[in-house]
């Protein structure tokens, strides 16, 4: 008389998420996300901003620069790509920076 538990189904680990900014958006089905960490200094207590580039594929080439995406971890798309982008969280108005 084995009786069934109904288990629950398996799901995968949990991913990181990251917000960034779109800084490159030129390659096929790629963008480069620059994502921003804010953390005290260890030593100082000063608030440190710290940047970081990652890139992410971009299966249908909708995001564009200074755009505001959501981007997940995911498995090794190529050499450079280990994230996805999942959502645009906030268009750009469309006016480019200007680097001095």
């Amino acid at each position: 008389m084995a009786e069934t538990v109904n288990q629950p189904v398996a799901t995968r680990g949990h991913r990181k998420e990251r917000v960034g900014e779109v800084i490159v958006s030129k390659m096929a089905k790629t963008i480069v996300v620059r994502v921003e960490r804010r953390f005290p200094h260890p030593r100082f207590k000063k608030v440190v901003t710290a940047y970081k580039k990652l890139y992410a594929h971009d299966e249908k080439s909708e995001a564009k620069v200074g755009d505001r995406v959501r981007i997940e971890e995911t498995r090794p798309l190529s050499r450079l790509k280990r994230w996805r982008l999942v959502e645009i969280v906030e268009r750009s108005s469309g006016v480019e920076r200007v680097a001095a």
